[in-house]
């Protein structure tokens, strides 16, 4: 079960991800952004474009049996990114996703996770902030 010993874990980084003018033009017109920037021949993705590449990374959470996360218990409860730049297209980017800080309440557990997304040469380019909170099963729900 997943508990405060669990802040400050770290997982890998992501195998790159291509952010390509083909993917910003779809999550811009999923938006129903019109704005310009998104569209030529060096289109900047929106800010929130972040999250595609930082739900990936994600996924180490819910795989890391220790954890013991269930992905139908997961209720996304915050969103924050920072940005040192946009997203281009043509960026080749990985994500490394950390636990942050846990916190258990009742049968629930709080979880505050971060992502940072990185060029393939080391530049930071922004960092997805979330929490989440996790349902325990019933025959968990007084541990902690």
């Amino acid at each position: 079960m997943i508990s405060d010993a669990h802040a400050g874990r770290s997982y890998p980084p992501t195998e790159p991800y291509e952010v390509t003018r083909a993917k910003v033009a779809e999550f811009a017109a999923a938006l129903g952004d019109d704005n310009p920037a998104y569209r030529g021949d060096a289109p900047i993705a929106p800010p929130t474009f972040a999250a595609v590449i930082a739900g990936q990374a994600w996924g180490a959470l819910w795989s890391d049996d220790e954890l013991g996360l269930e992905l139908r218990r997961i209720v996304h409860g915050d969103q924050r990114i920072s940005h040192r730049r946009p997203l281009r297209a043509g960026d080749l980017v990985t994500a490394t996703p950390t636990i942050d800080k846990v916190r258990n309440r009742g049968g629930v557990d709080i979880i505050n996770s971060s992502v940072v997304l990185s060029s393939v040469d080391g530049e930071e380019i922004c960092t997805a902030s979330s929490t989440f909170m996790h349902t325990r099963p019933a025959d968990q729900q007084e541990q902690q």
